[in-house]
């Protein structure tokens, strides 16, 4: 038998080198090479060989005949948009994978879903990184004691995927799969072996035993899902938890679901007894507005859920050679592309101010519709003059200057109506009385802001 050599592999992306590097070159991460035995010096040929020799055929039926699993057996969380976001609540035997920052409730939010859940079905929490205490105290904040829940420590997939297999329950939450081991591999928690067949495992007990599980996962720095890609593809549900963790509005969004639409978003906010789901967001947002140069008001869709938020913006002399920009909630790469059209399609002139931007209440808005509020936002604050208070705004601009269509207006314009505004600035494509159309970006800045 040919001796195993040492390898390095990359945590982040699994590409694999002979020596030690500083610098992944496939992805470009910094010290995220760790050591491994690598095996492949073994006869590939012969275990191909092997495995083709053993193979027999599969038990195949017509598709007519495949039972499939009804919506009534969906658990639901106690959270509708929650639900919704899943597409009717947690399905019999998926497997859905939770990440988000540290501090941002991610732990809360799964033990508030067990303490609903365990009210008729049997549940397991299994924590890797906290100890019995410290959930037991989370429990009682949250009214979560039932004998229906029940709680295990440990950091063993092995253990974990047994258990699910064998003890029956209908829910199974695992906190963090970070924190995993198998006992056959030896590399140290949270690398790519080690998350990858971790997941594999619990994935295969799950779909085995018809038992939902939900796998919590960490980030990077970036923001983006720790550990392999691999893992993303594994699971039935992707879903990230956003926001501001010291406050303002936080978001669920999923990004893969199998069993239901990835437009879908649940807004929450954190208080004392837990997060609970916010039922009019766009009152909220708006509640301690003041209308001033730099003020507009967005008319945007969190998935398919309309909501009006405010867009901030300060334009400010620079005190340096280059001058600063800044966004938050806000892409900075799109907003220095519709400063460079704001300069070259119209007369005002940035190349000389600092441009600050915020969208109140912490959200991050990844609607292109967003574009003609952040453009007048930043008119008016460089003029100092103020939009009138009765108008939303919406619509895409493009590199031409010109206002493009929004998607789903209808439902923009009906939350517009709904909290007392009385006219929408809005693409020229949609014909509604409560529009007023508007068809280039100078034209708009001429009408409504310029001095």
């Amino acid at each position: 038998m040919a001796k195993s050599h040492i390898q390095f592999s990359c945590q982040q992306c699994g590409a694999t080198y002979k020596n030690w590097t500083g610098r992944c070159n496939q992805c470009g991460a910094w010290n995220s090479l760790i050591q491994q035995f690598d095996d492949s010096s073994r006869d590939e040929k012969s275990a191909v060989g092997r495995s083709q020799m053993s193979g027999k055929p599969l038990d195949f039926v017509s598709i007519r005949d495949l039972e499939v699993s009804e919506d009534k057996n969906r658990l639901k969380t106690g959270f509708s948009d929650l639900d919704g976001v899943l597409g009717g609540g947690i399905l019999p035997g998926s497997v859905m994978l939770l990440a988000g920052q540290p501090g941002i409730g991610k732990s809360t939010l799964l033990m508030q879903v067990c303490a609903h859940i365990a009210d008729n079905c049997k549940v397991l929490y299994v924590s890797g990184e906290e100890s019995a205490g410290q959930v037991k105290l989370r429990a009682i904040r949250l009214g979560a004691e039932s004998d229906n829940l029940k709680f295990a420590s440990s950091t063993s997939a092995n253990d974990i995927a047994k258990t699910i297999e064998e003890e029956g329950f209908d829910l199974v939450v695992v906190d963090s799969i970070q924190t995993l081991t198998i006992a056959e591999i030896a590399s140290a928690p949270g690398g790519i072996s080690q998350v990858t067949n971790c997941g594999n495992l619990i994935i295969r007990a799950a779909k085995s035993s018809s038992t939902a599980v939900i796998i919590v996962g960490h980030v990077t720095k970036e923001g983006t899902l720790a550990g392999p890609k691999v893992l993303e593809h594994l699971v039935d549900v992707v879903m990230n938890f956003e926001g501001d963790r010291y406050g303002g509005f936080k978001i669920i969004r999923a990004v893969k679901n199998r069993f239901g639409s990835t437009s879908e978003a649940a807004i929450f906010e954190m208080n004392q007894q837990g997060l609970a789901e916010v039922e009019n967001p766009s009152a909220a947002l708006l509640a301690e507005r003041q209308n001033t140069d730099g003020s507009i008001i967005l008319a945007t869709l969190e998935g398919t859920r309309p909501i009006l938020v405010e867009i901030q913006a300060l334009v400010t002399p620079t005190n340096f050679g280059y001058p600063k920009r800044t966004a938050s909630g806000f892409d900075l790469n799109r907003l220095n592309l519709l400063i460079a059209v704001i300069e070259r399609r119209t007369k005002l002139k940035l190349n000389d101010k600092d441009v600050f931007v915020n969208v109140v209440g912490g959200l991050k808005l990844q609607d292109s519709a967003a574009d003609l509020a952040i453009c007048l936002a930043i008119a008016s604050a460089v003029a100092g003059r103020k939009l009138s208070e009765d108008f939303v705004v919406f619509g895409e601009v493009g590199l031409g200057g010109e206002i493009r269509s929004a998607f789903r207006p209808d439902q923009r314009i009906s939350e517009a109506k709904k909290l007392g505004f009385s006219h929408a600035i809005a693409p020229t494509t949609v014909k509604d009385k409560f529009v007023i159309p508007v068809k280039d970006l100078r034209t708009t800045l001429i009408e409504y802001v310029n001095e």
